[in-house]
């Protein structure tokens, strides 16, 4: 097994990288959703946040500690603070900048490939990309995901499949997890509570969170039928050949763990989380097709999105040197 140091860089990586890709995926169908759709301003752009965890800075330092300034609405200022703020933990810049840092403190882990690509995106957007931004947002969206996606590629192409690759792997999967179900529930919610759409609306805002979690084509595949809140959730609860679906990156995830940390070498750390993570996945396998009877939807998400958060501190403090 790696040591804890280079374990912990390699899986901030992974995390940085996937959720950088998420965020600028996320602002882009939401920028479409604003102009197709009818909906509130604030309707639109608030769940970003929301969805973000960067609900209570945001109250504070751009809405004067208040739930109902407009800049919850203004899709600009949104998209500046999911991309160009600094202090914002979740923004593409600091994502980028600290999958940079990570790559760059383990360059030899790191294929040259996957980090020219990483590279690459830091330096852009330190120079051209803000112009791109300012111009052709949409275009700016298109480079960070390609690559972003160029780099998660190159990992699994130009590097050898051990522990570092699985600790890396590790990181995408947990942050896509926490991705898909915190933006599943803040956007079940809203669109569930706004009384009175007509039937093309609710249509468009379903297929905008499929969009914005890159699974408008295969859930059109799989689901020929009406868009129905409840076909959006179980497809991205529980379709289990979606790599974005909660059941998919759980199961996944409990993969690469049990690769680092076979459940049959008892002395080695790790073991509380790998248990925990398993527990998770056979609880997750349990509801592919929707919560059990009496348990909600946001029930449901939401342990999945605490359950995620207390395995990664489990896994901080077992295998990365978190103490």
């Amino acid at each position: 097994m790696i040591i804890s140091r280079v374990a912990d860089h390699c899986f901030w990586f992974g995390r940085y990288v996937e959720r950088a890709e998420s965020t600028a995926r996320m602002l882009a169908a939401t920028q479409s959703l604003a102009l197709d759709a009818d909906l509130e301003p604030h309707a639109c752009w608030r769940p970003i946040v929301v969805v973000s965890g960067e609900e209570d800075q945001f109250r504070e330092r751009l809405a004067g500690g208040k739930d109902d300034d407009p800049v919850w609405g203004d899709g600009e200022r949104v998209q500046d603070f999911m991309t160009w703020d600094t202090e914002s933990g979740v923004s593409i810049v600091r994502s980028v900048t600290g999958a940079r840092w990570n790559a760059r403190a383990i360059r030899d882990v790191v294929s040259l490939e996957a980090w020219e690509s990483i590279n690459e995106l830091h330096l852009w957007l330190d120079d051209g990309g803000k112009g791109e931004y300012r111009e052709h947002r949409d275009a700016f969206y298109r480079r960070v995901r390609s690559l972003t996606q160029l780099t998660l590629g190159l990992l699994r192409s130009t590097m050898l499949h051990d522990d570092s690759l699985d600790f890396m792997w590790l990181g995408v999967l947990l942050e896509r997890v926490n991705q898909t179900a915190r933006m599943l529930d803040v956007h079940h919610h809203a669109f569930t509570a706004i009384s009175q759409r007509h039937e093309v609306v609710d249509t468009a805002l379903w297929l905008s969170l499929m969009r914005a979690l890159s699974g408008f084509e295969p859930f059109m595949k799989q689901n020929q039928g009406k868009v129905t809140s409840d076909a959006v959730a179980r497809f991205l609860i529980g379709e289990g050949r979606f790599p974005r679906s909660v059941a998919y990156c759980v199961e996944s995830a409990h993969d690469r763990l049990r690769a680092i940390r076979p459940p049959a070498e008892r002395e080695l750390p790790g073991g509380q989380t790998l248990e925990r993570l398993r527990l998770l996945d056979e609880w997750v396998q349990a509801r592919r097709r929707g919560p059990e009877p009496g348990e909600s939807i946001h029930e449901l998400l939401t342990h999945v999105v605490d359950e995620t958060g207390a395995i990664c501190v489990s896994l901080g403090k077992e295998l990365l040197g978190y103490g």
